[in-house]
């Protein structure tokens, strides 16, 4: 049994012409509920256009049939259009039918209002029937929303009644969901790689930084020839730094050497590579060892035009994580940061982290 509607005169429109022409609104349960004409038509262009339309038969009384869904939702339905709003409890029992309702009879504030409460009450159990009407009524966010859903919780999904139904009775719309999954998936792989693609390219960055330092002013326990660096404090950099000072170390000392075999000296020699294809500074004046040979050189010692386009690439990216970086970290920051100190391992370590990324052998 249907619950009996407010009246015009109990709404909260209580200024309402109960003289004014009245329209009955027929539900599937055979209930009429007469409800003002003006009211209708002021909501809905839809409505506005069935009240004008010409009778088939004679009478003096116009009737509106909203069937198909349940007596109480019509009643929710009409509620909303004198009030401007939905009960917790009218949105909890008949959110998807007043989402219909409001689609057909075009009232986008209900529309709205529907959408908004059935994204807060999306389950994994009525996902599929909510994403099925979204999809119907034209409700981008709910249907988006629901889609996000199934993504991330198909494996429980997959196990629904709903989504079961879906298989068996509309397998265009199962492979449009699958589909969506698996676009999405790929993006996340992308802006995976992506992310740990930008962390090496600011780790490198950050090592050219150190090495700049280490070469111009020193650090700790490595520096120039004309200057004492063990005066030095720890730099605010200290880990990357720490470590590259033992490379530089090992690669003064070691016999083996890149022609030896050495994979240790290899990266070294990288890194100085590298800093030679970003580094500005006249070849007098930069301070980095093998800077100028690697400048003459050029591209020379590349083996292909493949591995020489991807060096350069590389050269690029690191570039803009410089530059990025510089833009990221504002100056008074960088001069007051405290020196942060690592153990030689730990340091070690991350150094070789860096250098290893390296895409070019």
């Amino acid at each position: 049994m249907c619950r009996r509607p407010a009246s015009p005169s109990e709404s909260d429109n209580g200024s309402v012409d109960t003289s004014e022409t009245y329209i009955q609104i027929l539900t599937s349960g055979g209930r009429k509920i007469p409800v003002h004409a003006n009211i209708l038509a002021s909501v809905s262009t839809v409505l506005e256009s069935l009240i004008d339309r010409p009778r088939k038969h004679g009478g003096s009384e116009k009737s509106i049939p909203i069937v198909g869904v349940p007596c109480d939702a019509v009643v929710a339905f009409i509620g909303f259009i004198y009030s401007g709003r939905c009960s917790e409890e009218d949105m909890e029992k008949y959110g998807i039918h007043l989402l219909a309702i409001s689609h057909v009879y075009l009232v986008p504030q209900l529309k709205s209002q529907c959408t908004k409460a059935l994204i807060q009450r999306l389950t994994v159990e009525n996902v599929v029937d909510v994403l099925q009407l979204a999809r119907l009524c034209d409700a981008p966010d709910l249907y988006l929303k629901c889609m996000k859903l199934v993504s991330n919780r198909f494996n429980a999904v997959e196990e629904t009644e709903g989504w079961k139904f879906l298989q068996d009775h509309d397998p265009f719309f199962e492979l449009e969901i699958l589909q969506f999954i698996d676009e999405t998936e790929s993006r996340r792989k992308r802006s995976r790689r992506h992310r740990r693609e930008q962390s090496l390219y600011f780790e490198l960055s950050e090592a050219m930084d150190c090495l700049e330092h280490i070469c111009t002013e020193g650090c700790i326990s490595v520096g120039p020839y004309d200057m004492d660096p063990k005066k030095k404090a720890p730099c605010n950099k200290f880990s990357t730094c720490q470590g590259l000072q033992l490379s530089i170390q090992h690669f003064a000392n070691c016999k083996k050497r890149v022609n030896g075999g050495c994979v240790r000296c290899k990266r070294m020699w990288q890194l100085f590579k590298l800093h030679a294809s970003i580094c500005e500074l006249p070849d007098s004046t930069c301070r980095v060892p093998l800077c100028r040979r690697f400048k003459m050189r050029g591209g020379k010692e590349m083996k292909n035009k493949k591995d020489e386009e991807r060096w350069e690439l590389l050269v690029k990216k690191v570039v803009v994580a410089r530059a990025t970086s510089s833009l990221l970290l504002p100056k008074r920051k960088r001069v007051e940061e405290e020196p942060i100190a690592t153990t030689c391992g730990e340091a070690n370590d991350n150094h070789n982290h860096v250098i290893r990324k390296l895409v070019c052998n």
